[in-house]
């Protein structure tokens, strides 16, 4: 195994194309899903409403794009070329070659398979170029939207993740799902 982080490359799908994050995409970010209590409070994240907040984050987002083991797409609607979401492997655990992975997209994209299709894109990549073990992920029960896009990517429902083993916890009103190399590779 020839494990090497690579950081965030552009990935294609046939309806999207995941790249870095730009300033350009402020304003579809606060149109489409940053702005969005109900979108960031299931993503676990706070909501965005200004330009300046949004730039911000992007300041910070976009200097980590230096180091190789910063994974962070935005998720971009080819036919529309609006920021309709992201995808980003919020936790890196390079020891054991694992990544949780996370993503999130707005109401109105809600429905149509983008979510799992990204997923599906950033899978084949973590397996094939810097070769992870293993990614991870996990949706609140509250949430069960997000389980079926985990399940529609192949994802597969798992005792425990690396985010509740570390502190030595059990998931308590979370649902944990993996997807090993070795599945991959099936």
């Amino acid at each position: 195994m020839s494990f090497k982080h690579t950081g965030t490359v552009n990935l294609e799908t046939e309806r999207l194309l995941l790249r870095r994050f730009e300033f350009n995409d402020i304003e579809s970010m606060l149109n489409n899903w940053i702005a969005d209590s109900t979108v960031q409070h299931n993503y676990g994240e706070p909501t965005y409403e200004t330009k300046n907040s949004v730039k911000e984050l992007l300041v910070k987002w976009i200097s980590q794009y230096e180091s190789k083991s910063f994974y962070r797409w935005a998720i971009i609607l080819k036919e529309t070329n609006e920021n309709i979401g992201q995808i980003a492997f919020c936790r890196v655990y390079t020891e054991i070659e694992t990544a949780e992975v996370e993503y999130c997209i707005g109401q109105t994209y809600w429905g149509n398979g983008y979510a799992p299709e990204a997923l599906k894109a950033v899978l084949k990549y973590s397996f094939e170029k810097p070769e992870f073990n293993k990614l991870e992920a996990f949706h609140r029960i509250k949430n069960p939207k997000s389980g079926r896009v985990l399940q529609k990517a192949g994802m597969k429902n798992v005792s425990n993740v690396r985010r509740f083993e570390i502190n030595n916890e059990k998931p308590l009103g979370e649902i944990c799902y993996a997807f090993t190399r070795q599945d991959y590779f099936s």
